[in-house]
């Protein structure tokens, strides 16, 4: 069978030279915000069975890539999904047509959705286990109440344990086929080579995809901002931060320079305070994320509980000198270098530059380059900077886990 559904196929260039493997991702714009109510965690098991279900009654995609001596993984987010594989040169029409296959016609049954939720739950479980990412799920809820940008991405073991395969086959003829898709293309096979073994491939943008209804947002929460208490009895992971602009938004280089300002290199204002000079953390991590109708800055920190308090305390002053004052300018060059490097290591990487592409081209539909990715980041100016500082101080949101007993 041949899927006549239109794949974009996207790539920078007719494939670079130097490199003997090729990275496909099959990006498709849907996600965990597109789990129907009372189903959540249904696109995050889709995309095990995607790559766990046998092609032709035999192997799995995963498998298959794997016997080649490639790569193969698999990402939900949000409002985007990842399908990604690593191959030899050699390999790529074979896995270009595979690819495609396992996701956009997958032959899904009984058997393989009761392994893969049990997979799902044993991943729900470690999750759950670990304070470090069930704080970022609150961080989320707390910064998007009421949203699906809010839901956690891989839903509960509850809900996941109700889902049944016509559930996930209604989500994924219904829903997910709907979506925009993109083939993106980085190493050394360029997009023309690759589009010749897709079946179903078009020039020109598709139109017949949906685009998901934006859902309005609530404004964020208005109130004084304090310091959290944990839970623990030893040691605590906080997130704070506030909310960010779109995806598609030129406003966000100036929260991903932000980023970096205070960010975990020795080189930031942040590190220098929070670890050089007062010693409250070993490791921190800072980053912006853009969404459809919003984004989502945030600074990520485990501490001791004798340090929690006064560490969430840094990096609040921090943000309200920035959002004050400005950032030093010495500081902001800093900071935009720091920036631009990130984005050119992760182009140079071709499994982090396909999806980079994914999300900068949104889906193909827009062209985007390296090259205006740097100029991006070099024209933020100082002011940017103060306003993204001050719009998060304004709605600043923390939360930390794990959470305190209710009282």
């Amino acid at each position: 069978m041949t899927s006549d559904l239109p794949v974009e196929v996207v790539g920078d260039g007719g494939g670079d030279q130097r490199w003997r493997t090729s990275v496909l991702c099959l990006a498709v714009g849907f996600g965990s915000r597109d789990d129907p109510e009372g189903q959540g965690g249904v696109a995050h098991l889709l995309e095990h069975l995607l790559m766990s279900a046998p092609l032709d009654g035999g192997r799995s995609l995963s498998e298959r890539v794997e016997r080649l001596g490639g790569q193969a993984n698999a990402i939900t987010g949000l409002d985007r999904m990842f399908f990604q594989v690593q191959v030899l040169g050699a390999h790529v029409p074979e896995v270009a047509a595979l690819l495609t296959r396992a996701v956009l016609e997958p032959r899904l049954d009984d058997g393989v959705l009761d392994t893969e939720r049990q997979a799902v739950l044993q991943e729900l479980a470690a999750a759950a286990a670990d304070p470090s990412d069930t704080v970022q799920d609150a961080f989320l809820a707390a910064l998007f109440p009421g949203h699906p940008l809010g839901r956690p991405v891989g839903g509960t073991a509850e809900e996941v344990r109700r889902l049944r395969l016509p559930d996930v086959l209604a989500v994924h003829r219904e829903v997910f086929l709907d979506r925009r898709t993109a083939l993106v293309c980085t190493g050394g096979t360029g997009p023309e080579e690759v589009a010749k073994h897709v079946a179903g491939t078009t020039g020109t943008a598709p139109t017949t995809v949906s685009v998901p209804a934006a859902v309005p947002l609530s404004e964020p929460a208005v109130e004084a901002w304090r310091p959290r208490t944990g839970g623990s009895e030893g040691f605590s992971w906080f997130a704070t931060g506030g909310r960010a602009p779109a995806v598609d938004d030129p406003r966000r280089h100036a929260y991903t320079v932000l980023a970096q300002l205070l960010g975990p290199s020795p080189a930031s204002v942040l590190y220098r305070t929070l670890r050089g000079r007062e010693g409250l953390v070993y490791a921190f991590h800072t980053w912006e994320r853009g969404y459809t109708e919003s984004g989502a800055w945030r600074v990520l920190a485990g501490v001791e509980d004798g340090n929690l308090v006064r560490a969430q305390e840094v990096v609040r002053d921090l943000l309200l000198t920035v959002a004050d004052r400005g950032p030093d300018p010495e500081d902001l060059a800093v900071a935009r270098r720091q920036a631009v490097m990130d984005l050119v290591t992760r182009a140079e990487r071709p499994w982090d530059h396909a999806l980079t592409l994914s999300q900068e081209t949104v889906l193909g539909t827009r062209s985007w380059s390296v090259s205006d990715g740097i100029r991006d980041l070099e024209r933020v100016t100082a002011e940017e900077v103060r306003l993204a500082a001050a719009a998060i101080a304004e709605h600043q949101t923390t939360v930390v886990r794990p959470a305190p007993e209710p009282v």
